[in-house]
């Protein structure tokens, strides 16, 4: 690409050289684009940029932040400046919204591959920052970022199935499945001496056949919440090979010196 212009949000950064950052960019056009632009751009916000490059590596200048309405419109000119970075603060997600905007950045760029568009997730991803701008409460919360995964996961090619095991059987609601992410959901037999040792081992990865059922019926919702945050976090925690996320680490950190 030569001069081409972009909208997005910036995902990630890393110091490059004394003004200049590596940027990772979510753009509308292109999905994952990493870039070398200077440093300031802020988190959360729409951005506007010109990006040049052949190899994975972008050039990315005049960098600016944009309305959101512009987002859902191409960038006709140059001079389509909504605001300059110096004049704009570096987001209005605060608190724990803004840890939990941290978490979706982060799972995106470590978890998407380059320069695949993803239209979709872009917008849901928008609407979620737009979300997270707003007073929620602890369970409105969780709803934003569990209802996001579910997105993501779809763009991934994961497709969940709640309603049979492994094995195509039907899902019994008495009967207590684990869940491996390549295969499914498996029966477990265990008798009343096994309990206490599958609960203390395999805890979250455990689903009673009752709890996959109602997922399966109402979706992500506040009666299924916390099912669906052990499903997810036990994926997330999968597709990253089980390395420790930083925005996870530093929600831990905020909430223990509260």
């Amino acid at each position: 690409m030569r001069n081409e212009a972009l909208v997005g949000y910036l995902l990630h950064q890393r110091p490059y050289q004394e003004k200049r950052a590596l940027y990772y960019l979510f753009s509308q056009q292109h999905g994952v684009i990493h870039g070398i632009g200077k440093k300031g751009a802020p988190l959360f916000m729409p951005l506007q940029l010109f990006a040049t490059g052949k190899r994975d590596l972008k050039t990315f200048s005049q960098i600016n932040i944009t309305s959101q309405i512009t987002t859902s419109r191409s960038i006709e000119d140059k001079g389509n400046i909504a605001a300059t970075l110096e004049s704009v603060p570096y987001g209005n997600i605060t608190g724990q919204q803004q840890y939990s905007a941290l978490y979706l950045n982060e799972i995106l760029w470590r978890l998407l591959p380059t320069e695949d568009p993803m239209p979709i997730l872009w917008q849901h991803y928008q609407d979620s920052l737009h979300q997270l701008r707003q007073p929620l409460g602890t369970d409105e919360l969780r709803l934003c970022l569990r209802q996001f995964e579910s997105h993501l996961f779809n763009e991934l090619g994961f497709s969940l199935i709640l309603t049979h095991d492994s094995v195509q059987d039907i899902i019994e609601p008495n009967c207590s499945y684990r869940f491996l992410p390549d295969v499914g959901f498996m029966p477990v037999l265990q008798n009343e001496s096994q309990s206490e040792h599958l609960e203390s081992t395999t805890m979250k990865t455990v689903f009673m056949g009752a709890e996959l059922i109602k997922m399966a019926e109402l979706g992500i919702t506040k009666a299924t919440l916390s099912y669906w945050s052990k499903l997810y976090r036990h994926l997330i925690d999968h597709l990253l090979d089980y390395q420790p996320l930083q925005s996870r680490l530093l929600w831990q950190q905020q909430r223990r010196y509260q």
